[in-house]
Parts: C-alpha cells; sequence; structure tokens
C-alpha cells in the first residue's frame, strides 16, 4: 500500500515554502512511489486576498523590520491559539474537503495554523498522523509547538532545548536539520575546502533597498569574486549591475541561512527581521559560524576580517558551521515520515 503524505505550506516568508519543497524532494528520493501533495491552502481558498495580506507582510518586515517584533512578541504571549483559527470557515471546508478526497497517512506542516486547524476539523484523534517541521532557531514562538501534533521537527539542539521549556515531551522532539534540496547532500559528499586565495563572497540582497548598490561599490574593491543575488529586486536590478561591474546576478532563494549552514557557508548577516530571524542570526553568532554586520562599512571591514591572515578568520567559521551541517535532512525527514 502507498503511503499517502500531505504537505502544508504558506507563502509568508519563503522558508515555510523551501522546508515544504525539500521535504517534498526528500520522499521523492527516499519513496519514488509513495502518493506526495504539497499545497498552499491559504492561497487556494482566499486567493487575492492572501495575495494582498502576504505582500503587505513581506512589506512590513523588509521596511520596517523591527515592527513585526510587536506582533511577534504578541502571538508569543497568546495562550488560546485554537480560538483565533476558528474563524477561518472557508480555509477549514476546503481542508475538510482535501482530506476527504486524498485521505492522508501523514500531513506535515511547515506553517504553524494547519494543526490547529487539523484539530477542529478532525478532533483530538485524526485518523492520520500530524507532524510539524519547524523553521525558525532559538527564538521559536509558542504557535509553533501549543497544538497537538504527534512528532516536532527541528532543526537544531537550540530549537529542541526551546521545546523541552515548553513542555513538549522529549520523544516528540526530533532534530533532523532543515530540510534544504537534497541536491545539497549530492553536492556536500565529495565537497573538498577551497584553497585560502580563493575568496568567494556570495551578496544576498535582501532586503531590497538603495544600501545594497553601495554595498556592492565597496564590496567590488576588494580582492574577492563576488556574486550578487537580486531576486525579484526588478527596481534595483540596473543600478546594482552598474555598481557590480555587471557580475553575476541571479535569483535568491528562502530560508538563507539554514541553506548556508548545510552548505557550511559561513555568513555575515546584515538584515534582521525581529522575532524569528533574531534566532536564526543568534545560531550563527552564538556558534561563532559569522557575524551580523548592519551597515554596509561594517560588512566590507568583516569581509577584510574574514580573510586576513591566510583567512584564519574564515576558516574558524568554517570549521564551527560545518558542525551544525546536516545537507541529509530531508531525506532523513523522509525515512522517518515513512516509518510511522
Amino acid at each position: 500500500m502507498k503511503k499517502r503524505i500531505l504537505i502544508l505550506t504558506a507563502s509568508f516568508g519563503e522558508g515555510h515554502n523551501s522546508a515544504a519543497r525539500g521535504v517534498r524532494d526528500g520522499l521523492a528520493r527516499v519513496a519514488p512511489t509513495a502518493e506526495v501533495e504539497l499545497r498552499d491552502l491559504f492561497g487556494e481558498a482566499y486567493g487575492s486576498l492572501n495575495e494582498f495580506v502576504r505582500k503587505a507582510y513581506l512589506a512590513l518586515i523588509n521596511r520596517w523590520p523591527q515592527s513585526w517584533g510587536y506582533v511577534y512578541r504578541w502571538l508569543e504571549r497568546k495562550k488560546d491559539f485554537d480560538k483565533s483559527f476558528r474563524r477561518f470557515s472557508r480555509l477549514k471546508e476546503h481542508f475538510a474537503t482535501l482530506l476527504d478526497r486524498f485521505r492522508p497517512d501523514v500531513i506535515v506542516s511547515t506553517f504553524p495554523p494547519f494543526p490547529y486547524l487539523l484539530h477542529q476539523i478532525s478532533g483530538p484523534s485524526p485518523d492520520c498522523k500530524n507532524v510539524v517541521v519547524i523553521t525558525d532557531s532559538i527564538t521559536v514562538n509558542s504557535i509553533w509547538y501549543r497544538c497537538a501534533a504527534d512528532y516536532f521537527l527541528v532543526p537544531n539542539e537550540q530549537s529542541a532545548a526551546v521545546l523541552r521549556a515548553g513542555g513538549i515531551a522529549p520523544e516528540k522532539i526530533k532534530i533532523f536539520g532543515f530540510p534544504v534540496s537534497p541536491k545539497f547532500a549530492d553536492l556536500m559528499q565529495d565537497r573538498l575546502s577551497p584553497p585560502s586565495n580563493h575568496r568567494r563572497v556570495l551578496y544576498v540582497v535582501n532586503p531590497p533597498t538603495i544600501k545594497a548598490s553601495e554595498l556592492v561599490r565597496r564590496l567590488v574593491e576588494l580582492d574577492i569574486h563576488l556574486t550578487v543575488t537580486a531576486g525579484r529586486a526588478d527596481a534595483l536590478r540596473s543600478a546594482i549591475k552598474e555598481a557590480a561591474g555587471h557580475r553575476t546576478i541571479g535569483k535568491a532563494g528562502g530560508a538563507t541561512v539554514q541553506e548556508a549552514i548545510a552548505a557550511g557557508c559561513p555568513m555575515i548577516i546584515n538584515h534582521v527581521v525581529s522575532g524569528q530571524e533574531e534566532g536564526n542570526a543568534r545560531l550563527i553568532v552564538e556558534t561563532n559560524s559569522g557575524v551580523i554586520a548592519q551597515s554596509p562599512k561594517e560588512v566590507v571591514t568583516q569581509v577584510q576580517r574574514a580573510f586576513a591572515n591566510g583567512a584564519k578568520q574564515w576558516r574558524e567559521w568554517a570549521a564551527n558551521i560545518s558542525r551544525l551541517s546536516r545537507p541529509r535532512a530531508s531525506l532523513e525527514i523522509a525515512e522517518f515520515l515513512l516509518s510511522i
């Protein structure tokens, strides 16, 4: 009998989608005959309204990143999330129809509301396993784990400690790493450390502000091989290209910190959204796998420091971040889902 696995995500921050795709792709490698569906039920149920709210959320965290911290802390203080989600009647009807049609053996949620909605639809004992994939580190909001779920999959020990402190039974917590694409496992398998004279820097433009082109201009003056990813920053694309001297411009992917960890690549973080991103930044700093540098001048200083003295600082960061790296996470998660 084929296993049926339903993966639920939402486009409020690309990390949720990235994790969902990683789980799906891991399952495709490990169990190609399994029936797998990946769905964004918020987008499907609310259409243009969901798109409006999504864009408003992205504008808030890009333009006023500190403001999201107030919302995040308000959510952390809430006790009855279940009550808050009772008003999503259209979403629950859409969800219930999907459950009746697909009849999943396992539901994997990479966005917090879905376990609460499942409980309201199916009661305390649904006919499937309920698995939550937590995409945040250290600053894990309680909305992730105050739900009824069979298992919580976390990216690292630091996040597991938060759940244990929040009263979650240790046997329900599984540490697999963030489910990045299985391609990371392929790339890391035979990877050799580059020589110290290969000073390669990837600048992921996020958020797309005028400071991006200023930072690119400063970076190209250094003795490094610079690659810039501009994502959807169409308004800044020509200015960035001019500043970069027409170096490579590509698309920026989501879950940047977790993908950098999987790749064993140290980070210089120059933008932190209050709330969940604070934990990601703390993970990098507290494990000495990189630094936070808020201004273009400070970023340049940290790049110079990283490659000084035969790249001593970079080598130290690289050794530390490699200890966090779990590029096989999506494959191990897939194997776990098939076992329950």
